[in-house]
């Protein structure tokens, strides 16, 4: 068969189905060993894996959308410092904490609780858990697509490593653990990001073949995902170019570049799966050589200090700290004991304190620790129940309020200030804000600020929901945020109206709500349904 009828007998939903088939006939042994040296080095490597990748694409992040990186890439090993200050290590880090503190099985909403009081700066669903965990939204609801527009995005993809790492040859224990803490800030694609690179920590302990360790991982994804279904087409996608990813990232983006919630409308994309696309392009085309692998996943763009993060963590875990170049072993012994911004936690505690938990959670389901040896019980891998966000959703245009075009306005709304016409603002009891839009959704936007009040909102004249615009966290204010979505509307015409209150939280110095835009969502079958690279006829 030649590589081009290949390519295309494999796509769709038969891939997955060959992979489960190849994988379910492998006959696997009851248990499997590792020595506690090796078993820390590997944990070790993955830690410092993370940090290294981070520190190599840190320049890079969103420099590059719909188009790859090609400027000069200059980092040098004693980059890894400026990692301390990484939001990639220091949320999963505030996650050890909450084990240190509650026990490795602490329910989700305590995870949830120390990293919404955490000091440190949060963005995307992260930071939209962290207020709904203040707007007393607590897990699974405070990552549900329904309080969380941000449901699919990177999130917990990058912060989820630790998991991977503590339960080395055990991805069922990991894809428990992943199940639960994903919640708390994502759901549905957000969730198996996290999920996916869990496993693809937990099964490198044991297998260093790049492309049969993706191909595992992937069984902890329900194949029917789109996270799973971009993974397949990578797959594909390197089985026809093999020795050019730019000709792969080419048609990956052609298929997949648009289709994403968050941003929606912009060249920016966020999204968990769409990233972790680059991250497995990164694996098959780097051939496990760690300056090739950041390099590629790095150049793929888009939040590409993440994705070279991930990928060398895995390397990292395959190969061990004593495995990694001697000058970047170097550099992590002398950040050894640095701590990241708002834990208690170095590169050397994380090593520690991840150990520790692994040895237990290999106890916990089987496996046994002696002098010699650790025997790790050997796990069935099942995929997650499917969990979709936003399903035949497609963006369709954004309308800022000083676009006459579908917004009205009554009582005292003005500009923010004579600079920035593009933002309305009121505190006035009463005022109103209409938006008709011809569409099955919709988000409007505003500001979170520490003067900002309540209002209510109201769906074609019914009375949905309160809304509170405040925000002063972690000395934090954000800007365009969605203040209220909603979606699953009968195609057609609708009005959305924002009364203002005049109320605020106690905290709150000011009862203002600022508005910036609407984005309109319409529901229809998306690019990536019916598309078909260039080399299928």
């Amino acid at each position: 068969m030649n590589l081009s009828v290949k390519s295309l007998f494999l796509t769709g939903l038969l891939l997955p189905l060959l992979i489960q088939s190849s994988i379910a006939q492998t006959i696997l042994p009851a248990s499997q060993s590792i020595s506690a040296k090796l078993l820390r080095d590997k944990i070790a490597g993955g830690w410092a894996g993370k940090i290294i990748g981070v520190t190599y694409g840190g320049p890079t992040e969103f420099k590059a959308q719909e188009k790859t990186y090609d400027e000069p890439i200059t980092w040098v090993p004693a980059d890894v410092i400026s990692s301390l200050e990484q939001d990639d290590l220091y949320v999963q880090l505030t996650f050890l904490m909450t084990m240190d503190q509650y026990g490795i099985e602490a329910p989700s909403k305590k995870f949830q609780e120390l990293f919404a009081k955490a000091g440190y700066e949060l963005w995307h669903a992260n930071v939209q858990a962290r207020k709904n965990y203040f707007d007393s939204i607590f897990p699974p609801m405070s990552g549900h697509p329904k309080n969380n527009i941000h449901a699919d995005d990177i999130d917990f993809q990058i912060e989820a490593d630790y998991i991977g790492f503590m339960c080395p040859g055990m991805p069922q224990t990991s894809n428990r653990i992943a199940d639960k803490i994903g919640h708390v800030m994502n759901y549905g694609d957000g969730v198996y990001g996290g999920v996916f690179l869990s496993a693809l920590y937990s099964q490198a302990y044991f297998e260093n073949n790049i492309r049969t360790l993706v191909e595992k991982a992937l069984q902890a994804l329900p194949a029917k995902s789109e996270y799973a279904k971009i993974i397949h087409d990578v797959l594909v996608l390197h089985d026809h170019y093999p020795n050019d990813w730019r000709a792969a990232w080419t048609e990956l983006e052609a298929k997949w570049g648009t289709e994403h919630i968050c941003d929606a409308g912009t060249t920016s994309n966020i999204d968990a799966k769409f990233n972790g696309a680059f991250i497995v392009m990164g694996l098959l085309y780097g051939e496990g050589e760690p300056l090739k692998t950041m390099e590629i996943a790095t150049r793929c763009g888009q939040d590409s200090d993440c994705n070279p993060s991930n990928v060398m963590a895995v390397l990292g875990v395959i190969k061990g700290f004593s495995g990694l170049p001697v000058d970047y072993q170097e550099e992590m012994r002398k950040m050894g004991d640095s701590l990241f911004i708002h834990t208690n936690y170095s590169f050397n505690k994380a090593v520690d304190q991840t150990f520790k938990y692994a040895k237990e959670l290999i106890v916990k389901n089987g496996g046994a620790i002696t002098s010699k040896e650790i025997k790790i019980k050997t796990q069935v891998l099942k995929p997650l129940a499917y969990e979709a966000s936003f399903p035949k959703l497609i963006y369709d245009k954004t309308v800022k309020v000083n676009d006459q075009n579908g917004w009205t306005f009554k009582g005292n709304w003005a500009a923010f200030n004579k600079d920035n016409p593009k933002t309305k603002f009121s505190n006035h009891a009463g005022d109103e804000a209409r938006f008709d839009f011809d569409g099955t959704g919709v988000s409007l936007n505003g500001n979170w600020f520490k003067d900002c009040g309540q209002a209510d909102i109201y769906i074609d004249g019914a009375f949905d929901r309160t809304i509170d615009t405040y925000f002063f966290f972690a000395n934090q204010t954000h800007n365009n945020m969605d203040l209220y979505h909603i979606t699953n509307l009968k195609p057609g015409k609708h009005t959305l109206k924002v009364v203002v209150k005049g109320t605020k939280r106690a905290e709150a110095t000011g009862e203002n709500i600022y508005l910036t835009k609407a984005i309109v969502f319409k529901t229809g079958s998306k690019r990536s349904e019916s598309f078909k690279f260039s080399f299928q006829k």
